[in-house]
């Protein structure tokens, strides 16, 4: 069973490890809602989702009815408009059957025109702001993949909770901001602990963030022996021996020139390639089902933009 603890300076307890609610979009709806339950008997208490992952939010609506009162409930609208905002937010409520939500974040603030649109008066901030005055949420947080906007996000002071990818291979960017959210008393939640797949050996990987009691690993599952896998290695002692520190560098060095990051310094391409969210194509196709990446609006219809590359070398040399 995990362990509970202490949320940064929110006043909640949860899991030491959360539970992610990307992939179960990938199964049917009574599948997911057992995969939920099932985390749940193992000791999973956080569950995050979004407004943007289709079915996730009722399958978890599903899976926690009958037990609200043992989860933290953790959910994220990527609306850039106060009005956009608010319809996210009722209809997370519906989605969730809840009238609660524990943490409600503004979904990959990743740009400083992203931050420009959530802080604007009026906008998503304000809206979350005014429904946690009215008692409807609890904390407000944000995500992010960019690491100077994440860094100022935790300095702001108007969020509790910041989610950022952290792995052992994206090592640096997750250090550097958790100094800065020590700092400035918000919690880091570790979103990619296993590289959205990239990453095979869950031992591994969260032996590295056991180093880190203060940050909440946040892992996508879809099936119960993921979960039984990372519980096992939470009920051992958190070693971390050389062996152990070779294997990851072996796997950094392996990856180095191919693992994405997503910060998008990459960016912008003189062709228009959105290189990042192509780069990021096959860790989706693990999480993802096929219809949401190929649809009409998924990432998939940007693969014909390859062709328009130039060999310029600018997203190298950056």
């Amino acid at each position: 069973m995990l362990r509970t603890v202490e949320l940064g300076t929110t006043g909640l307890r949860v899991s030491e490890v959360g539970f992610g609610g990307i992939p179960i979009q990938r199964l049917g709806h009574d599948e997911a809602v057992a995969v939920v339950r099932g985390c749940l008997d193992l000791g999973v208490t956080f569950l995050d989702t979004a407004h943007g992952y289709t079915t996730s939010e009722e399958r978890i609506g599903a899976a926690i009815r009958g037990r609200r009162d043992s989860v933290v409930l953790a959910t994220k609208t990527p609306a850039r408009t106060g009005a956009e905002a608010q319809a996210h937010m009722e209809e997370s409520f519906r989605r969730l059957g809840v009238d609660y939500i524990d943490l409600f974040q503004l979904h990959n603030v990743s740009s400083e025109e992203a931050w420009q649109a959530v802080t604007a008066p009026g906008g998503p901030l304000d809206v979350l702001r005014r429904a946690q005055r009215e008692g409807r949420i609890g904390h407000i947080g944000a995500t992010s993949h960019q690491i100077d906007t994440a860094k100022k996000l935790a300095r702001s002071g108007y969020f509790e909770t910041i989610m950022f990818p952290f792995n052992f291979v994206a090592r640096e960017p997750g250090e550097e901001l958790l100094a800065v959210c020590r700092e400035a008393g918000v919690a880091l939640l570790a979103m990619k602990p296993l590289g959205g797949g990239m990453l095979e050996n869950a031992r591994l990987a969260f032996q590295f963030l056991r180093q880190y009691p203060d940050v909440l690993p946040v892992v996508g599952i879809e099936r119960l022996s993921e979960i039984a896998e990372i519980v096992h290695v939470y009920e051992q002692p958190p070693t971390l021996g050389q062996a152990e520190l070779e294997e990851m560098e072996r796997v950094r060095a392996e990856l180095g020139n191919t693992f994405c990051r997503r910060c998008d310094y990459c960016q912008p391409c003189p062709a228009g390639i959105p290189i990042s969210g192509l780069m990021n194509l096959p860790a989706l196709l693990k999480r993802l089902p096929p219809e949401r990446i190929f649809g009409p609006t998924g990432q998939g219809q940007q693969v014909a933009m390859v062709d328009g590359c130039q060999d310029c070398g600018d997203c190298e040399s950056r």
